[in-house]
């Protein structure tokens, strides 16, 4: 393969947030035709960052970023920009090309059909925030396959789709045969196509190219890890046994003392040939979620809830109590109206939900919009805790890693990953009785989520749950399940 062959080509490229947040340090690597590649990383380490590079949204600060002419890229983002939302379908895929496209119903239709939003009504009309998280999920992947482009960028695909459509993707992803990168913490879902992987180191800030799946790539570094600390332990015994020697040599003086000088010298070759050995994706602590104290009899009472069939609102009579240590799951696909259903009850807006008195409410919602955009990460993190006790805070933050840095910094500037981890760290200082879960495992990595099943396995107040991931939903304790299909 040649380097015409390189749709994109990486060449010394360093790219920070300031000086204090830089991400890529003199980065090369090709991306090649029909190459499936999938990015992984710690949260926080500039995933997304390097497909705005690729983009041309961002620009490096050194390097080339040579791009092949004619070259189109589009990029399904992880999130549905604000000021989209009150576009019509047809004006949202309109606004993907530069010049208007005519007569581009067919062609939405053709793409509708791939994400598996088929409909019984004409969608072209209705406005982007009346579909729900999946459904809007399946309009940011149609609107990067309608531009047919060269390279294909997918950021978390598959976080809020359900089953059905994350195998309508994956077939999808399997038969297409131009070049996709895909950003993902779903590894059954990655091994189902990509041939390669694009490892972007936090600590050296280098990426690094592996070939093969997901689970070899995780095998291959989890192997080298190995491989280094064993090297590094042959290593610290020699060095140490030079040391003595040295020592020893030394004390005796005259010709003795250049023995023990081009010994010294080894030591300090053998100290430069130790391996920084990476500081391996860190997970967060295990934690509790303490409940809150004197919750008695039912928390969340249920008469009646809606779902939506074909688009209308139907009511449905109900007789579910929810009670303290009682975990609720709620089951349904794809725009049946469960995250209505859970912030109308979180507002208390639901005719037929009855929250008990002063119940206290945590709401972990998928778009993170319980957190406010515009605060620091330290205000925010203030006012769910209550009560001033800085360093009980700082200490529980450290736990779900937010450092010192990401404190001071604004929770709309952390990456998607990074948000999720300080919900999860606000809802264990704000003690709720009723928490409510709202796709709990959407961006966070994969590292992390047995830790939070964990937790969220052990609270001990009132519970509900929607959560389109099996394996994670196995490991937590469910006393109930509500399915709004039924």
């Amino acid at each position: 393969m040649g380097r015409e062959d390189a749709l994109i080509r990486f060449e010394g490229v360093s790219f920070g947030y300031g000086h204090n947040k830089p991400i890529l340090e003199e980065v090369d690597f090709p991306i090649r035709r029909g190459m499936k590649m999938a990015i992984m990383g710690q949260n926080g380490a500039g995933k997304s960052t390097l497909f705005a590079l690729m983009t041309g949204a961002l620009k490096p600060e050194s390097g080339e970023i040579n791009v092949s002419r004619g070259m189109k890229v589009a990029t399904a983002p992880q999130v549905i920009p604000r000021e989209d939302m009150t576009l019509t379908v047809r004006e949202y895929f309109q606004k993907c090309f530069a010049e208007p496209i005519y007569d581009i119903d067919p062609r939405i239709d053709e793409v509708l059909e791939v994400v598996n939003l088929k409909h019984h009504e004409k969608l072209h009309d209705r406005i982007i925030k009346s579909f729900s998280g999946g459904q809007q999920a399946r309009l940011l992947l149609a609107s990067a396959l309608i531009q047919n482009p060269d390279l294909l960028l997918l950021d978390e695909p598959t976080n809020n789709l359900d089953t059905g459509g994350i195998e309508h993707l994956t077939k999808y992803l399997v038969d297409y045969d131009k070049t996709v990168i895909v950003i993902s913490h779903d590894a059954a879902f990655l091994n189902a196509f990509t041939t390669g992987v694009l490892y972007l180191d936090v600590f050296t800030r280098k990426i690094e190219q592996y070939p093969g799946n997901f689970n070899d790539v995780q095998r291959d570094i989890l192997a080298r890890i190995d491989r280094e600390n064993r090297k590094n332990a042959q290593l610290e015994k020699k060095i140490q046994e030079n040391k003595d020697k040295a020592n020893f040599f030394a004390q005796k003086g005259g010709k003795m003392r250049l023995v023990a000088k081009k010994m010294r010298t080894e030591v300090e070759e053998m100290e430069e040939e130790k391996v920084d050995v990476r500081k391996e994706d860190r997970t967060i602590r295990p934690f509790i979620i303490p409940a809150q104290p004197e919750l008695s009899g039912t928390v969340l009472a249920l008469t009646s809830y809606s779902v939506l069939k074909k688009g209308e609102p139907i009511e449905k009579k109900a007789n579910i109590n929810v009670r303290k240590n009682n975990h609720l799951l709620l089951k349904g696909p794809n725009g049946i109206g469960k995250s209505t259903l859970l912030e109308s009850i979180a507002k208390g807006t639901a005719a037929g939900a009855t929250i008990a008195k002063d119940v206290k409410v945590g709401y972990y919602r998928q778009d993170f919009s319980t957190l406010d955009f515009d605060s620091t990460v330290l205000a925010a993190l203030r006012t769910a805790m209550g009560q001033p006790d800085e360093q009980k805070l700082r200490a529980i933050a450290a736990g779900f890693l937010i450092t010192s840095d990401v404190m001071e910094t604004k929770i709309g500037s952390l990456s998607e990953g990074q948000k999720g981890l300080v919900a999860f760290c606000s809802l264990v200082l704000e003690r709720p009785g009723l928490l409510i879960l709202d796709e709990p495992t959407n961006h966070i990595n994969f590292r992390h989520l047995p830790i939070i099943a964990k937790a969220l396995s052990a609270y001990e107040g009132a519970m509900v749950l929607v959560s389109h991931v099996p394996e994670f939903v196995e490991q937590i304790r469910i006393d109930d399940i509500l399915d709004l299909e039924k």
